[in-house]
């Protein structure tokens, strides 16, 4: 039970330390790195075992960390969303890549998304965006509401002249999301239409100014305040520990100084015993 003991204390020295947080970031760079270096038809010639070897040794190394990290947390480990994620990455890059598995070799590259658990402000990110999932749902919706009104009137006014681009409503629609993302939009779609219709400014401004700019800028302000509130919400959690700690310190000087009050109170005893003894002598 001991040995149990001790390999615990070890492996939570070990997994709450600095050095080995930052050279498992390091690892995790360097695995990234190589990932995409074994793209390149012509550095895998060159390097292709070393390559290999660089990515087998980053999955032993992040084996043994996982390894730790569970001995280290128990299985409270499973508790948070984040170490689920490491897991299930480091499982699926201990699978093997040939024979039926062979697919497997593609999702090797999921290996890089461990930059992001291992990254706090990566993490406050994408935990913004789950945060904030519903309202960009909505956000999305009301997006297709316009989208569907706008390509209803941009069918019906402009089929004839421009069926290619307004022939049916799911053209429509597609040629609106090419002037959501400005790309075109005006040289390539908007001022062609102008020519034969002058008045159609009063269709895509309205459309522009709706779709690209308020509806996308609410979903931005939407995650950032999500952002924002995360990062606070840590800050706190950070003061409060460091609160805590402080007030378990004030406890700890207090239990020290009764300690003191207490052995001064035993010496102060003895002596009294003493005097007493050599008084029974004499």
């Amino acid at each position: 039970m001991k040995i149990f003991t001790q390999i615990h204390d070890f492996c939570v020295r070990i997994t709450s330390s600095k050095i080995f947080k930052n050279t498992i970031v390091l690892i995790i760079l360097i695995n990234s790195i190589v990932l995409g270096l074994i793209t390149s038809e012509a550095i895998y010639a060159k390097f292709g075992e070393l390559l290999e070897f660089i990515l087998s040794a980053c999955v032993v190394i992040f084996t043994v960390e996982i390894t730790l990290r569970i001995i280290a947390k128990g299985w409270r480990f499973f508790l948070n969303g984040w170490n689920i994620f490491d897991f299930l990455l480091i499982t699926m890059a201990l699978m093997p890549e040939t024979g039926a598995a062979i697919t497997f070799r593609v999702f090797r590259v999921l290996r890089a998304l461990r930059m992001v658990s291992s990254m706090k402000k990566l993490r406050h990110i994408v935990s913004a965006i789950l945060v904030s999932a519903p309202h960009v749902f909505w956000a999305a919706v009301l997006e297709m509401i316009i989208f569907y009104i706008f390509g209803i009137m941009g069918q019906n006014l402009f089929h004839e002249a421009f069926p290619q681009w307004f022939g049916t409503l799911g053209e429509t629609v597609y040629t609106l999301f090419q002037v959501t993302t400005l790309e075109s939009w005006s040289m390539g779609i908007a001022r062609p239409v102008m020519k034969v219709y002058p008045w159609a400014w009063m269709y895509f401004v309205p459309f522009v100014m709706i779709s690209s700019y308020i509806v996308l800028n609410v979903v931005v302000g939407v995650v950032v305040n999500a952002t924002s509130d995360i990062s606070e919400d840590d800050n706190i959690s950070m003061k409060d520990k460091i609160k805590a700690k402080k007030v378990t310190n004030t406890e700890l000087s207090e239990q020290i100084n009764e300690l003191k009050e207490h052995i001064l109170r035993l010496e102060a005893k003895l002596e009294e015993n003493k005097k007493d003894e050599s008084k029974i002598q004499n």
